[in-house]
């Protein structure tokens, strides 16, 4: 996105000084709140397990409490996690 709007920036073109924000998430984060352009970047599809990478460097219990709509599950199977797709409301939650 910014490689897109970098022309408009770089001149003194602009009338006066522009803030533009790019937030993942609504919660304020990024300072969306307190800028000229506000660009909401968001989740579109549910997240994809690495069962390795997820054994090596999730905390498994937290992975889980994360999600708000319970779409993460335990997978005793693979000893990792399981996503519901239908349940999954792409909030990001499990990726921070």
């Amino acid at each position: 996105v910014m490689d897109d709007l970098f022309e408009y920036f770089v001149d003194w073109k602009l009338p006066a000084y522009c803030r533009v924000a790019l937030a993942c998430c609504l919660n304020m984060c990024g300072a969306v709140h307190c800028s000229d352009v506000a660009i909401l970047g968001i989740h579109r599809l549910p997240p994809v397990i690495n069962n390795d990478t997820v054994r090596a460097k999730c905390e498994i219990p937290n992975v889980i409490a994360a999600c708000p709509t319970g779409a993460i599950r335990p997978d005793p199977k693979n000893k990792t996690v399981k996503v519901n797709e239908e349940r999954c409301m792409y909030c990001g939650n499990c990726y921070t």
